[in-house]
């Protein structure tokens, strides 16, 4: 344990100008989620809710990404209790965090156990290194994972992968992630793939991003039928965007990937 804040939250500018922002898990000795950690993140989420960056990266330092979570928060809870802790994580953790305007990216260096894996399945895209293992073990407690895991992971892997996922408690490598479709990528130094990652989707059009969630959200709600109804919408609102305008103008003058982006 540490008395010191356990997240740190930096706001940093890209050399294209552009604002992003990195949230680091930095609870040592093993990131466990305890009531200190769900604090700190509810309070960045508030901020960066408030003010969203252009695209943000959750990482962490130390040994692991994170142990899991400190069972002393499970203990003595009663039913109520219990539905009402994790209400509270969707309310101030998982929806606050896919509900952000702009892309977010998971970077996992080594073992991600628990609600920080929950926390990945809830960004957009997750980077490993070939050493990260994940796991939901839960059961080990007589739990199932609950801050949305298995549902995220079955969208990602499939409902028979899910399953065999949780119930096993067994640990997966990161080269399995990836060939199941939940990890994007497996990069030897994830942390600076993951830092030039930010700083390219942090430099693109940040509100196609927003609609591409947007229709893609509607489609995790209501299959393709539904997203094709909020698309024309969605999609039409960018052609009010200084920076498809700017985009367009730049093509026909002087060809494609030559434009800037203002995130506006």
């Amino acid at each position: 344990m540490t008395d010191s804040k356990p997240t740190r939250l930096e706001r940093i500018v890209t050399a294209g100008g552009a604002d992003a922002a990195i949230l680091t898990i930095d609870h040592p000795p093993l990131n466990l989620f305890d009531k200190a950690l769900l604090e700190a993140l509810s309070a960045d989420l508030e901020e960066l809710t408030a003010n969203p960056p252009r695209a943000l990266l959750l990482r962490a330092d130390g040994k692991l990404v994170s142990g899991g979570v400190d069972v002393h928060t499970f203990q003595g809870l009663t039913v109520e209790e219990g539905a009402q802790l994790w209400q509270t994580l969707f309310a101030r953790i998982i929806h606050p965090l896919e509900a952000l305007p702009c892309p977010v990216v998971f970077a996992a260096h080594s073992l991600c156990l628990t609600a920080a894996f929950e926390m990945a399945l809830a960004c957009d895209i997750i980077l490993a290194a070939p050493k990260a293992k994940f796991g939901l073990v839960e059961t080990v407690v007589g739990l199932t994972p609950s801050m949305g895991g298995p549902q995220r992971l079955a969208e990602r892997a499939g409902s028979g992968r899910a399953r065999e996922f949780v119930m096993t408690a067994d640990l997966y490598d990161a080269a399995t992630m990836a060939e199941w479709g939940v990890v994007n990528a497996v990069h030897e130094d994830v942390d600076a793939a993951a830092r030039a990652l930010l700083t390219k989707l942090a430099d693109g059009p940040t509100r196609a991003h927003a609609a591409t969630k947007a229709i893609i959200g509607a489609w995790r709600s209501g299959g393709v039928a539904h997203a094709d109804s909020v698309t024309p919408e969605v999609s039409g609102q960018l052609f009010g965007t200084e920076d498809l305008r700017n985009a367009v103008r730049s093509f026909l003058e002087v060809g494609p990937g030559k434009a800037t982006y203002t995130g506006k």
